[in-house]
């Protein structure tokens, strides 16, 4: 996990989706709590239907555990989504599964701020606690408060 391959090398941009392109590194402070974001303004997928183009921000942030993502693949994984046909909320859960698969974080949530299209946008939000623990309380209760002032 802690051999890093993306990191340094000449960028190859991957145009469909692939998770195998995420990569973690060690944590040097697991038992701290400290959050970890990430703000992605280029972020591009398909619609599965239409096809045509749909362009967000992506907003990601997590309570590391033993490991955290590089952020060079990152940007590799969230460029493979440009091909890749799926609806607004499946991309979101997505990049949030393959997330928790690769970090196993104390907590973890992503939000995506779709551009509008035919006048409406889309913002879906997810997160996840780990089970069992003071986190998994927190992702509820930042659940049920996510944009109450809307």
């Amino acid at each position: 996990m802690d051999t890093l391959q993306a990191l340094g090398k000449k960028t190859e941009y991957a145009y469909e989706y692939k998770p195998e392109l995420l990569e973690a590194f060690e944590n040097k402070h697991p038992d701290y709590d400290y959050f970890v974001s990430f703000n992605c303004p280029e972020f591009t997928s398909l619609c599965p239907i239409t096809g045509q183009p749909d362009f967000a921000t992506i907003q990601l942030r997590y309570l590391p555990n033993k490991h955290l993502v590089e952020s060079k693949s990152l940007k590799l994984y969230l460029f493979s989504f440009r091909n890749h046909g799926a609806f607004h909320e499946d991309c979101i859960n997505i990049i949030m599964k393959d997330l928790i698969a690769l970090l196993n974080p104390k907590y973890i949530e992503v939000q995506g701020k779709f551009y509008p299209r035919g006048g409406l946008s889309i913002d879906p939000f997810c997160n996840y606690g780990q089970k069992g623990t003071h986190y998994e309380q927190m992702a509820i209760e930042r659940l049920l408060r996510h944009e109450l002032s809307f």
